[in-house]
């Protein structure tokens, strides 16, 4: 076999599993067992869109200078699914090493010679300790866990007060899983070298640092914007938003008599919880819907709607492959496009675009402040890769002194001091209009229309009126520029001609390969995009650059078209650089594409 670089706190070890088996809880033990040892860490579940039945990975990275993005490589295959054990055989990086269950004879073609082979009795193992069938599948799992912990190097009493904290309401299924875990590390200390060559050593490389969904932190972020409406219909992989929401709603939206101080519906599709969530805003509740692509489709016509008749809202949308169901449980950034124009007619709509959990909170939070204050929706655009996967983040911070920002909103006695008040007036120049909440003052306007109407809310088929209000709307879209988070500048090391364009989760990897490019004197300067309407700062940084690489994870480039569409730079400078297979992106595809691309660009 090919020899193995000794690579301390950097390696990728992938678990290849049958979904429905139950070892989801196995793989997330290994995964935090790294992260409580000090080593930056991340897990990507690779499951079908099925119950169970079929093939799921798990992709478990460590990496002591914080790469954490999904990488190709693979140190260490655990092949637990004979249906893929091939498959899984092939996915091995040279040099690297495959566990199997070898309570079974392997057939000798499923060979590799630059790789090494270990083989451990788990089946036999526990069916030899354990009684009933599905207790032992779920314990094989736990074995290979216990396992894996001697290969690399993983202190057990860590794994020890982990399976105490995991079953802390059921302590009887401690002391199985504990005899689990020992099966497979006990073998491994006897019959195999160990560690590996790669392998933990103890750090402090998560101080301060939490493992979260993005998922998870958008619910989190949207109790602590003021949300107490949320309508939805269940959708892959959105759902754990609305999960998240309604658990810490129950946590700190119930009054002290016991009656809930939030509102959670499930709607009979994505039209009405759309309806719904828009409603509950024009009523004065702070309120949202989750989704994903399928979903914002669905949505488009009263998207349209909030968007005419000025009305909060936030849409959260957790990307999925598309078009049509597509691949559920697959990972795009797709749906640019369609949140930036919903509906038909001339719609524009502000996006957020977090990075990853700690933005998807802290954007949750400013999605609800800039679509009160600009009265119009906005969509907050994550992904499967981000909502539904563990990232090491920085601990989430709260800031006790937030409050939230509720727009132009009159009272009743600002009222008082207005001779009239007209809905979609523009007094400040801001193309704001003000806005009252039913129940105030008689000279409040609540009723709003859909239809064509002018400033003062009158129903109008009358061209200029129309016009008049549609050209409003363009101003308070140039306001929203000024409102949107400002991209993120990573300059070069050293003076170059070429940028770089990434956002949400394809950063990481960006960043990554930037990092490896760099290494071989190819420098470019990085800047992240976190929302739409662009700035000034997009298009100086284009201004700046002769040739500009636009990394996102769709077919058509999206980010690329709307880059073109609302700015005037040259669009030959624009190059694309995408990844679109449902996967999360990787360091790698980044990196071999881009030297493609400039390789062609310096031949032209």
């Amino acid at each position: 076999m090919a020899a193995t670089q000794n690579h301390i706190n950097d390696f990728v070890v992938k678990i290849s599993t049958v979904n429905g088996t139950g070892s989801a809880s196995a793989n997330g033990l290994l995964m935090k067992a790294i992260f409580r040892s000090g080593v930056p860490v991340s897990g990507k579940n690779l499951f079908p869109s099925n119950i169970q039945g079929l093939p799921t990975w798990y992709v478990i990275r460590a990496n002591q200078n914080g790469w954490l993005g999904f990488s190709e490589k693979v140190n260490l295959m655990i092949a637990m699914n004979a249906q893929t054990y091939q498959k899984d055989l092939a996915m091995v990086s040279p040099g690297g090493y495959l566990l199997y269950d070898n309570t079974w004879p392997r057939d000798k073609s499923l060979h590799r010679d630059d790789i090494t082979t270990l083989g451990i009795p788990l089946s036999q193992m526990v069916n030899d300790h354990f009684d009933k069938a599905r207790i032992r599948i779920l314990m094989k799992n736990i074995a290979y866990v216990g396992a894996v912990c001697a290969l690399l190097n993983i202190d057990l009493a860590i794994v020890n007060t982990l399976l105490e904290e995991t079953f802390a309401s059921k302590p009887k299924l401690i002391p199985g899983n504990l005899e689990a875990i020992h099966l497979g590390y006990d073998y491994v200390r006897e019959h195999i070298n160990n560690p590996l060559p790669f392998h933990i050593q103890p750090g402090a490389g998560t101080a301060e640092s939490v493992l979260i969904e993005g998922n998870t932190a958008t619910g989190l972020g949207c109790v602590y914007a003021g949300a107490t409406v949320g309508a939805w219909y269940p959708i892959t992989p959105s759902t754990g938003v609305m999960d998240a929401f309604k658990k810490y709603c129950q946590q700190f939206r119930v009054a002290e008599d016991g009656k809930n101080r939030y509102c959670i519906i499930q709607a009979e599709d994505e039209l009405a919880a759309a309806g719904m969530a828009i409603s509950a805003n024009w009523a004065g509740a702070r309120s949202f819907t989750p989704t994903s692509g399928p979903g914002i489709s669905l949505m488009s016509e009263f998207i349209g709607l909030a968007y005419y008749a000025e009305i909060p809202v936030v849409f959260i949308d957790i990307q999925r492959t598309g078009p049509s169901t597509g691949m559920p449980t697959r990972t795009q950034q797709c749906d640019l496009l369609l949140a930036a124009y919903a509906s038909h007619g001339d719609t524009r709509h502000p996006i957020l675009l977090p990075a990853d959990p700690n933005e998807c909170f802290h954007m949750a939070i400013a999605a609800f402040d800039l679509t009160e204050r600009l009265q119009t929706p906005v969509f907050l655009l994550s992904d499967l890769d981000i909502g539904m996967n563990d990232w090491m983040v920085e601990e989430i911070k709260f800031d006790e002194n937030y409050s939230p920002d509720r727009g132009k909103v009159l009272s009743d006695q600002d009222l008082e001091n207005v001779e009239n008040f007209y809905r979609f007036d523009d007094p400040d120049g801001d193309g704001i209009p003000y806005r009252t909440y039913p129940g105030s003052s008689r000279k409040g306007v609540y009723f709003v229309r859909g239809s064509g109407h002018n400033r003062f809310g009158k129903y109008t088929e009358d061209s200029d009126e129309y016009q008049q209000v549609i050209d409003r709307l363009l101003v308070k879209w140039e306001t929203a520029k000024k409102l949107m988070p400002a991209p993120l500048l990573q300059p070069a090391k050293q003076s170059t001609t070429i940028g770089m364009i990434a956002y949400g989760s394809s950063d990481d990897a960006a960043r990554e390969a930037l990092s490896n490019l760099a290494a071989e004197d190819i420098y470019i300067d990085y800047l992240r995009l976190r929302a739409f309407p662009f700035n000034h700062d997009l298009t100086d940084f284009i201004d700046q650059h002769d040739t500009i690489l636009v990394v996102e994870q769709n077919r058509d480039a999206q980010m690329r078209s709307l880059i073109k569409l609302e700015t005037e730079v040259s669009p030959s400078k624009l190059l694309p650089v995408l990844y679109y297979a449902g996967m999360p992106i990787s360091a790698e595809s980044i990196y071999r594409e881009t030297k493609a691309q400039l390789a062609q660009a310096v031949s032209v």
